[in-house]
């Protein structure tokens, strides 16, 4: 199908950037819409990774301060993976290992990438590969991130049962974290190793 950008405007540029646009785009009934005036937030693209213990049958997750939960009733510290922003020039798998480190201070193993998505294409361009990668859980914990860039991160190791628990009750409740640990309920059984 046919669409066609009319004007693009950038409204903002800063850690994001904000463009309006003015378009039009082919209609399934046949035709053209009318002028449709739309705002995009560019962002980027990033890597998130599924940090996975099959030995001892646990995640290492990350929390942190989300601005974007501020109103959430638990408050704004959100339970996410461990991820990050690709760079210009940089492929992901480099992103992958630097943010492990970076975030929650551990090496990866069999580091697998597994899909990538829009994290909310109505109004945002990026997309977020998920990776799989296997930790040694025993070496994770404290508190990481780079000051450089605000960044105030708690590790968090947890029991499978218990990040499937926290994922049923709603207390994990950030997406790239609730589609990671759905993929991984399909294929626990063929990761785990007892």
């Amino acid at each position: 199908m046919y669409w066609k950008v009319i004007t693009k405007e950038i409204l903002f540029k800063g850690f994001l950037s904000i463009e309006s646009y003015a378009l039009q785009h082919e209609l399934y009934a046949g035709g053209m819409t009318a002028v449709l005036n739309r705002q995009l937030m560019e962002r980027g693209h990033a890597v998130a990774v599924l940090l996975f213990d099959p030995l001892k049958d646990r995640l290492v997750l990350i929390e942190q301060f989300r601005i974007g939960a501020k109103a959430d009733p638990n408050g704004p510290w959100l339970v996410e993976l461990v991820a990050g922003m690709i760079e210009d020039g940089e492929q992901a798998e480099e992103v992958v290992s630097r943010e492990c480190k970076e975030e929650a201070g551990v090496e990866v193993n069999d580091v697998r990438e597994l899909f990538t998505y829009y994290s909310s294409p109505g109004g945002c361009s990026e997309q977020i590969t998920l990776y799989y990668a296997e930790v040694d859980s025993t070496t994770a914990g404290g508190i990481h991130g780079l000051a450089t860039e605000g960044e105030d991160i708690k590790v968090i190791v947890m029991d499978y049962q218990e990040a499937m628990a926290q994922l049923a009750c709603g207390r994990i409740n950030s997406a790239t974290p609730i589609l990671a640990l759905q993929w991984l309920q399909l294929h626990h059984a063929e990761l785990v190793r007892a």
